[in-house]
C-alpha cells in the first residue's frame, strides 16, 4: 500500500472475468491484498478501499472489469425498481454538467426486455436531479463521465459503478491483428493457469499476433497490465484521487527480471510480422523472439521450457487439413518436446484426438460463446514406468482431484446460448437501440451482481483525452516502431486499427497509450509482494441479503 493517508472505509467491489478464470483471478486478488475475496461464476466479489480499486484496475491480468456496488436491492417490478433508483443520492454521483449512460443485463420474467430496464434507471436518475434542482444529466453513450450498470436475475437487483470504462483486456499494446486473435485476459489465464511464472523459457509455436508471448512477458517480468493504458473511467469521478493513483502507476517496485527468452513461431509471415510490431510496441523485443516457422520443424529446445499455444480450431479460421495439423502437434510433441510440459487450448473433442497423448488435466474455459478445453501434456522420453521409477510425475495430487470431479463441464453448459445471445447486445443511444432478447425462464445467475455477463459494446467514437503526466514511469518502447513518448511520461495518443475482439465484450472504442520505455538494458529490481497471502472463500449468492 501507498500510504496510510488512501485506507479509507472499505466497500464491495466486483472483478468480472472469463468463465474458467474465476480461481486465478481469486488468487491475484488474495495476492494483491484484497479482503473477502469469494468466487461466483464468471466474476469474484472483494472489499477494499480506494487504492485496492485503482490496483484491482491497474494491476490484475485476469479481470475484464471492476464495479464498485452502490446498491442491493429487490426488482419485483417496474416501479420498485424505480423507486429504488430514486432513494440514491445522485448528486454524489453525478456532478451538475456530467453525461451518464445505463448498461443493463435481465434474467427476469418481469422484464422483458433490458432496454425497459435501462429506461426506468436513466429516468429515476433524470426526474431525481429535476426535481431538485430543475435541470437535468446528459446521456451519453459514446464517452460518458460515468457509467452505471445494473444486472437482475429474477427479483434481485444489483447496481453498479462502473470503475474500468472500456474492458481490461485492451492493454493498448496491439497495434495490428490477425484472424481471430485471442483475447489478452484470456491469454494471461492460461499462462497463470500453468503455474509458470518466468522459471523457463516460453514457447508458443502458433503465435498468430504474439498475445500469449506478451502476456508471458508481463508475467515473467511481475509488469502492470495497466500500464499501457491511458484512462480509466474513474478519473472522471468526483472523488478521484490523481497523487494515489499516479503513486500506484509509477511504482516498479514489485517489477522483475526474466532471465529466460519467450520464443513465438508461426507459418504465416504476415502473423509474424504482426507479432513483432506488437512487441515492439510493448517495448519487450529483449525478451521475445519472433520467427517464421512452421510448427513440423520444431526441434528440440536447448534449454527446459514450455508449451502455451491456442492451435486453430476449424471455426473462426478456415483451417485445411484440421485433424492433420493436430496429427502434427502431437508428433512434434512426442519426439521433440521430451522433459517438458505442453499446454493446448482447442475447442473440437476430435482435435485433441488426433494429438494421441494422454492429457494429465483437463480444464474447462469458454473463449468466447466456445465450449473449450485448456489440457497439459506431460511429456517425457522413455517408457512411462521408467519415468515414473525416476521420479517423475504426471499428474499431481491437485491434477488428480480436478479429473476426478464429475459434470465439470455440464454447469457451464447451460449458459451458452445465453452468451451468444449477450455478446450481440449493443449499447447504443437509449433512444434508438436494439436488444437481443435474452434466453428467459429461471436464471442460471445466483446473484445479479456478480455474474453477469461480460460487456456489450458500442461503436460509436470518442474523443480522445488529451495528454498527462505520469510522473516518472519509466517508458516502455524506445525500441523501433514502439509508441512515440515524451520524457516527461505522459501517456499518450496514438490510433490503431481495431482488431477482430473489439466485437466481443466492451461497449467504447480502443485506446492505447502511446509508448513506455523499452526495458532492453535496464536493470531490475527484485521484490516480493508485502503481507501474506490471505485465504479466498468460495461463497453462493442464492441468499444473499440486499
Amino acid at each position: 500500500m501507498i500510504t496510510d493517508n488512501s485506507k479509507k472505509m472499505e466497500f464491495e467491489l466486483i472483478a468480472k472475468t472469463f468463465m474458467g478464470l474465476e480461481q486465478v483471478l481469486a488468487q491475484e486478488l488474495t495476492h494483491m491484498g484484497a479482503n473477502n475475496v469469494q468466487i461466483g461464476r464468471r466474476m469474484v466479489s472483494f472489499s477494499g478501499d480506494k487504492e485496492t480499486m485503482y490496483r484491482a484496475n491497474f494491476q490484475l491480468h485476469t479481470a475484464i472489469r471492476i464495479l464498485k456496488t452502490i446498491k442491493h436491492f429487490k426488482a419485483r417490478s417496474a416501479d420498485e425498481v424505480y423507486e429504488e433508483v430514486q432513494k440514491i443520492d445522485w448528486s454524489e454521483y453525478i456532478q451538475q454538467g456530467k453525461t451518464f449512460s445505463v448498461d443493463s443485463v435481465v434474467y427476469s420474467n418481469e422484464f422483458r426486455n433490458s432496454r425497459f430496464v435501462t429506461y426506468k434507471v436513466k429516468d429515476a436518475i433524470v426526474d431525481q436531479f429535476r426535481e431538485r434542482s430543475g435541470q437535468r444529466p446528459n446521456i451519453s453513450v459514446s464517452n460518458p463521465d460515468i457509467k452505471l450498470h445494473i444486472h437482475i436475475a429474477e427479483d434481485d437487483a444489483t447496481l453498479c459503478l462502473d470503475s474500468s470504462g472500456e474492458s481490461l483486456h485492451r492493454r493498448g499494446y496491439r497495434q495490428e491483428s490477425v484472424e481471430a486473435p485471442l483475447n489478452e485476459v484470456l491469454a494471461a489465464g492460461m499462462i497463470m493457469m500453468t503455474g509458470w511464472t518466468g522459471d523457463t523459457d516460453f514457447i508458443d509455436p502458433m503465435c498468430g499476433s504474439g498475445t500469449l508471448a506478451i502476456e508471458a512477458a508481463l508475467i515473467a517480468r511481475n509488469i502492470s497490465p495497466g500500464v499501457f493504458r491511458k484512462e480509466y473511467a474513474f478519473e472522471k469521478w468526483n472523488d478521484f484521487d490523481p497523487n494515489l493513483f499516479d503513486a500506484i502507476y509509477n511504482d516498479e517496485t514489485q517489477e522483475r527480471e526474466f532471465e529466460h527468452h519467450i520464443y513465438g513461431y508461426d507459418i504465416d509471415m504476415k502473423a509474424v510480422n504482426t507479432a513483432t510490431q506488437n512487441v515492439k510496441a510493448a517495448g519487450l523485443s529483449k525478451d521475445i523472439t519472433i520467427q517464421h516457422q512452421d510448427f513440423k520443424d520444431f526441434q528440440r529446445p536447448a534449454e527446459k521450457s514450455i508449451i502455451v499455444t491456442n492451435p486453430p480450431y476449424g471455426e473462426r479460421i478456415s483451417t485445411p487439413n484440421l485433424l492433420g495439423t493436430y496429427r502434427m502437434i502431437g508428433e512434434r510433441l512426442k519426439h521433440e518436446f521430451g522433459g517438458n510440459d505442453a499446454w493446448i487450448l482447442s475447442y473440437r473433442e476430435e482435435c485433441f484426438e488426433q494429438i494421441g497423448l494422454k492429457p494429465s488435466i483437463k480444464i474447462p474455459v469458454y473463449n468466447g460463446s466456445l465450449e473449450c478445453e485448456f489440457r497439459k501434456y506431460t511429456l517425457f522420453d522413455g517408457k512411462m514406468k521408467t519415468f515414473r521409477e525416476e521420479g517423475g510425475v504426471v499428474k499431481t495430487e491437485e491434477e488428480k482431484r480436478e479429473m476426478a470431479q464429475k459434470h465439470r463441464f455440464k454447469k457451464n453448459r447451460e449458459f451458452k446460448e445465453r452468451l451468444e445471445a449477450e455478446a450481440s447486445n449493443e449499447e447504443g443511444d437509449i433512444r434508438s437501440f436494439q436488444f437481443h432478447s435474452l434466453l428467459r425462464g429461471k436464471s442460471s445467475f445466483n446473484h445479479p451482481s456478480h455474474e453477469d455477463p461480460w460487456e456489450n459494446s458500442d461503436r460509436k467514437g470518442r474523443p480522445r483525452k488529451e495528454d498527462r503526466p505520469r510522473g516518472n514511469r519509466r517508458n516502455f518502447g524506445e525500441e523501433q516502431g514502439a509508441f512515440p513518448f515524451d520524457k516527461r511520461g505522459k501517456r499518450g495518443e496514438r490510433k490503431f486499427k481495431r482488431n477482430a475482439m473489439d466485437d466481443k465484450d466492451d461497449f467504447k472504442p480502443r485506446r492505447h497509450d502511446s509508448g513506455f520505455k523499452s526495458y532492453d538494458g535496464k536493470d531490475f529490481k527484485r521484490a516480493s509482494r508485502q503481507g501474506e497471502n490471505k485465504p479466498y472463500k468460495y461463497k453462493t449468492f442464492d441468499h444473499e441479503d440486499e
